[in-house]
């Protein structure tokens, strides 16, 4: 089936960048530490440390991005027919049932996050609640879940983490180089001055162009799990035309989300800032276009 195809390309597509992402933030230090004279041991004590920093954020991202977003767990009892329908799904995908939280906006959209499928959180919009029918709010819980059951929540926490390291390490260097290192190192040796000095060069190239490369893979692997999680919540549901339409609303909705900003639009079903469509932007959007999203689905 197309749906499978789909999903398996996606797969592959993501773990490519994935490589390709841990390859240039391991380049990026070994060539840093090159350039100062540091040896390959501060090296490996740097990503050690940068580990652990990643770690301890990975394990609080989720109560700051939920309490960023203004969102409140909702009890049962308090709207049942939302914890039927995901309770029914997490029963079809076999998965456990995350814990929903709303957030009072009237603008419709959605995201989860959280580490994995038993730490995991489902935020939805008042207005999600109110804007789509019950087809339409399945296929968007479905997508939300699909990226929960994948371990997208986890593998993008850990994108955004390795995007702040690459730009820690760019600044860290760049601020050494300023004030004098680079100059100190050209100086060790003439037998090594002219290496050093292309060494640096080359240093210097990197920390500018990493970050730009860290962002255009973060947003690569972003939209490759936004169509896999399309992709995978159809399945869930089998009606991709319920997920469609749902696009089509919330994407074609003029309220602004107020609850949104930059830290976290990328973890919203739709990006919820505003929206330029160019091949630039696309370029660099966390979301592929909506209506190649829609296409893709009612392709299914």
């Amino acid at each position: 089936m197309a749906i499978y195809r789909h999903i398996e390309q996606n797969r592959r597509a993501t773990w490519l960048w994935m490589f390709f992402f841990v390859l240039l933030v391991a380049a990026m230090v070994e060539v840093i530490a090159l350039a100062l004279g540091l040896g390959t041991g501060p090296a490996v004590a740097t990503l050690i440390v940068a580990s652990i920093f990643v770690l301890i954020s990975y394990r609080f991202s989720d109560r700051v991005v939920l309490g960023m977003s203004g969102a409140r767990e909702v009890a049962h009892d308090k709207d049942p027919d939302l914890y039927h329908l995901v309770e029914n799904l997490c029963i079809g995908a076999g998965m456990p049932v995350p814990r929903i939280y709303i957030i009072d906006d009237t603008a419709p959209n959605a995201f989860a996050t959280g580490r994995d499928p038993g730490h995991a959180y489902i935020v939805v919009t008042k207005g999600l609640l109110q804007k789509l029918d019950k087809l339409e709010l399945e296929g968007v819980l479905a997508h939300e879940l699909s990226h929960i059951r994948n371990y997208d929540i986890r593998l993008m926490t850990l994108v955004v983490m390795l995007v702040g390291l690459v730009a820690l390490l760019a600044d860290f260097f760049l601020r050494w180089t300023w004030y004098g290192a680079g100059h100190r190192r050209g100086n060790r040796g003439k037998g090594e001055g002219a290496g050093g000095a292309i060494l640096l060069v080359v240093a210097l190239v990197m920390a500018i162009l990493a970050p730009i490369a860290a962002q255009l893979i973060h947003f690569a692997v972003s939209r490759k799990r936004e169509s896999l999680a399309d992709a995978s919540g159809a399945l869930l549901t089998r009606y991709p035309e319920g997920l469609a339409r749902a696009l089509e609303k919330i994407s074609q909705d003029k309220e602004p989300l107020e609850a949104a900003n930059k830290a976290t639009a990328h973890l919203y079903i739709i990006n919820p800032l505003k929206d330029h469509r160019s091949w630039l932007n696309n370029l660099f959007s966390t979301h592929p276009p909506i209506q190649e999203r829609i296409t893709a689905l009612r392709s299914m």
